[in-house]
């Protein structure tokens, strides 16, 4: 499986982005998604995650109300709709996958991954 995210930028605080991330090598239907991050000094941290089907999510608390992660398994990309951006949102973001035969599962940490795509700068100032 491989995986290419894209999207990331610079963009303004309370400003938006959305970042995708193309699976490639397996059907993307068979692959729990998931978003992490990391700031510079910092370790990385989970950010989003959905079922196979799309059916779950589950999201950081500090992302939670802001963030939207969704999936078309038609396209075989997983986006990640960010909206109110702070500051402290800036970071390169990694999508991630799972093979997994459970319909209902997702996952929100790093080790219950096994494919990661390269990464996305996104950077919020003023």
């Amino acid at each position: 499986v491989q995986l290419q995210a894209y999207g990331g930028g610079l963009v303004q605080p309370g400003g938006f982005l959305r970042l995708s991330c193309a699976a490639s090598g397996r059907a993307s239907s068979s692959l729990a998604m998931g978003w992490f991050r990391q700031a510079p000094g910092k370790e990385r941290e989970f950010v989003a995650a959905v079922s196979r089907a799309g059916g779950i999510t589950y999201y950081a608390e500090s992302v939670k109300g802001r963030f939207t992660i969704s999936r078309d398994n038609i396209k075989d990309t997983v986006y990640l709709q960010m909206d109110s951006l702070k500051p402290e949102d800036a970071a390169v973001y990694y999508c991630a996958a799972r093979v997994t035969s459970y319909v209902r599962s997702y996952y929100i940490t790093d080790d219950q991954y096994n494919y990661w795509g390269q990464g996305t700068q996104v950077t919020v100032s003023s």
